[in-house]
């Protein structure tokens, strides 16, 4: 037995606000009467249920995956230029996956993918603060006064201002010319980590996502992927990072 707005959000593949806006608007019928309740309670498959008339398919369960994504793959269920993409690397088209998020193609490293809407809404928006862990090659080596710039957030034109991070710290002393940074963010705007040290003078070499929220690389390497254990689903669904 499940609510209302959850089973049609699975259905439709859609985050659970566009599931509410679908039934109280009244698209959803259930056992031929429209139910505007997003809470009402339904038990599948007893219960009848209609999105837009057309009847609702047998749910198949949620799937939940960890992806290490290469350089040269697109964060897409599918690309127009015939890029290889995320979807592709774990053949999850007929799973329903997409992904949560994305990386650039020059980026490489943990990405979520699955079925799940409602989930993926809540680990995307701003207000459930979920933590994205980054390691960043740059070129050079910011001074301390650049250093000061980017915790504060940097300014990266026409008005807009970098989101101040978490964290930021040098990973190693620099071997060479170039320097390790890590990089925390609840907030990520397009290309943001790129844009803000290229704002200070220190243009992104390297980029990698080692972490999102609780969740780590560890034993994948690039194009490898593994499901989700329970209780780590269960952690993201109740927000414990």
């Amino acid at each position: 037995m499940e609510r209302l707005q959850r089973v049609v959000a699975r259905a439709s593949v859609a985050s659970r606000r566009h599931a509410e806006e679908l039934i109280r608007s009244g698209q959803v019928t259930v056992n031929g009467k429209v139910q505007i309740d997003p809470t009402f309670i339904v038990e599948i498959p007893r219960d009848h249920i209609k999105i837009g008339g057309k009847s609702i398919k047998r749910p198949v369960p949620l799937r939940y995956f960890l992806l290490y994504k290469p350089r040269g793959v697109v964060s897409t269920v599918r690309d127009p230029q015939g890029r290889p993409t995320v979807i592709e690397l774990i053949h999850g088209k007929k799973l329903g996956l997409f992904p949560v998020g994305r990386l650039d193609i020059d980026a490489e490293g943990l990405i979520l993918l699955t079925s799940d809407g409602g989930l993926a809404h809540r680990l995307m928006h701003p207000r459930f603060n979920v933590p994205r862990t980054y390691h960043v090659k740059v070129r050079g080596v910011p001074t301390e006064k650049t250093q000061k710039l980017l915790k504060k957030g940097a300014y990266l034109g026409k008005g807009e201002w970098a989101s101040s991070p978490l964290h930021i710290t040098m990973l190693r002393p620099p071997r060479g010319p170039n320097s390790w940074w890590k990089v925390v963010l609840v907030e990520g705007k397009n290309r943001e980590i790129k844009r803000m040290f290229k704002a200070i003078g220190h243009p992104v070499l390297k980029l990698r996502r080692v972490g999102f929220a609780f969740l780590r690389l560890k034993g994948l390497r690039p194009g490898k992927y593994r499901p989700l254990e329970p209780d780590e689903v269960q952690r993201l669904t109740v927000g414990r990072s």
